[in-house]
C-alpha cells in the first residue's frame, strides 16, 4: 500500500469538515474581544489550536467508539463510513492514533497556558486545566467507554456546553481576562447552533440509533417533535445574537448584516422540515458552515 492510501483513512476518519464548527467558537469569542479593544493574535491562534486539535480527537474517538458500540455493524448508517468499520484503520491502530492526538491536544492546550501563566495567575490556570481535562474527557467519550454519554442522549448538552460557552468565554477571556456579561448571550447562541447540527445528524440516523439503543434526543422524541426541538434551538439562537446586538452594538444599522445568515437558516429549516433520513443529510453540513459563516460575520459586524 502506497502512502497516498495509507492517509487516505486517516483523513477520512479526521473527517476535516468538522472543523469548521470547532473553528466557530474561537473565532466568536475573539471578535467579542476585539469589540472591547483586547484582540489578542497569538493567543486567538493557539486557542484555535487547541480547539480543532480536541475535534480531531473527538472525531477519531467517535469513529472507534460506533464500531466498539455496534452502531456502524448494522449496515443501516447513512453517514460517511467510518474508517475503523471499513477496515482500513485496524482498532488497534486507531488507539494508537487517538493515543497520539491525546498527547498533542494536551501539549497544545498547556503552551496556551504557560503563555499566559503571568497574567492569569495560578488560580485561573488550574481552572482551565481542569476545563481543558474535561474536554478531553467529553471528546473522548462520546461513543467510548462502557457508558459512553452520547447513547444516553447527553450528546446535545455537552455539544452546547463546550461548543458554545467553553469555547467562547473561555477565548474572550484568554484574550481579555474580563468576567462580564458581554459574551454570555454570543455563547448560549453558539451553543444552540452546536446543538442544531448535532441533532440534524441524529434526525438523519434515527432509525438506526434506535436500532442500537442509541438513546439520542430524536430517538427518544421522535423525529416530528425533534423537528420541533430543531426549530426552538434556532429561534433562541436568533434572540441571543439580536440581544447582543441591541445591547452594545445597536449603531449603525449595518452592524446587523449578519442576519442574512438567519434567513440562510431560516430556508435550511424549511428543508429539514419536509426530510428524514438521508435527504437530512445535506443540511448537517449545510447547518456547519452556517455556524463558522455566522461567527465570521456576527464578529465583523459589532467591530464595524
Amino acid at each position: 500500500m502506497n502512502l497516498t492510501n495509507r492517509i487516505r483513512p486517516w483523513i477520512s476518519a479526521f473527517r476535516p469538515h468538522t472543523l469548521f464548527l470547532a473553528a466557530a467558537g474561537v473565532i466568536l469569542g475573539s471578535g467579542l474581544a476585539l469589540h472591547v479593544g483586547q484582540l489578542d493574535l497569538t493567543t486567538a491562534i493557539l486557542t484555535l489550536n487547541t480547539a480543532l486539535l480536541l475535534q480531531l480527537l473527538s472525531n477519531l474517538a467517535n469513529d472507534l467508539g460506533d464500531y466498539v458500540q455496534g452502531a456502524d455493524k448494522t449496515g443501516g448508517r447513512i453517514g460517511p463510513i467510518r474508517s475503523v468499520q471499513s477496515g482500513k484503520i485496524s482498532p488497534y491502530q486507531m488507539k494508537i492514533g487517538i493515543g497520539i492526538t491525546t498527547l498533542i491536544t494536551m501539549f497544545s492546550g498547556l503552551v496556551l497556558l504557560l503563555r499566559l501563566f503571568h497574567t492569569i495567575g495560578l488560580i485561573v490556570v488550574v481552572v482551565f486545566l481542569i476545563v481543558g481535562a474535561l474536554s478531553l474527557f467529553s471528546a473522548l467519550f462520546y461513543t467510548l467507554g462502557e457508558r459512553p454519554y452520547g447513547y444516553k442522549g447527553w450528546g446535545d448538552f455537552f455539544a452546547f456546553l463546550f461548543f458554545g460557552p467553553i469555547a467562547v468565554m473561555g477565548t474572550y477571556y484568554l484574550q481579555t481576562q474580563i468576567v462580564d456579561f458581554r459574551s454570555v448571550l454570543p455563547s448560549i447562541g453558539m451553543g444552540m447552533l452546536s446543538a442544531m447540527i448535532l441533532n440534524v445528524n441524529n434526525m438523519r440516523d434515527i432509525d438506526n440509533d434506535a436500532y442500537s439503543n442509541k438513546r439520542t434526543i430524536p430517538v427518544r422524541l421522535g423525529l416530528k417533535r425533534a423537528k420541533v426541538y430543531h426549530s426552538t434551538l434556532m429561534l433562541t439562537m436568533y434572540a441571543c445574537f439580536l440581544i447582543y446586538s441591541f445591547m452594545y452594538a445597536i449603531t449603525p444599522w449595518y452592524r446587523f448584516a449578519y442576519i442574512i445568515v438567519y434567513l440562510l437558516l431560516f430556508a435550511i429549516l424549511m428543508q429539514i422540515l419536509k426530510k428524514e433520513g438521508e435527504e437530512l443529510d445535506p443540511y448537517l453540513r449545510k447547518t456547519a458552515l452556517s455556524a463558522f459563516l455566522l461567527s465570521i460575520l456576527f464578529s465583523v459586524c459589532v467591530n464595524a
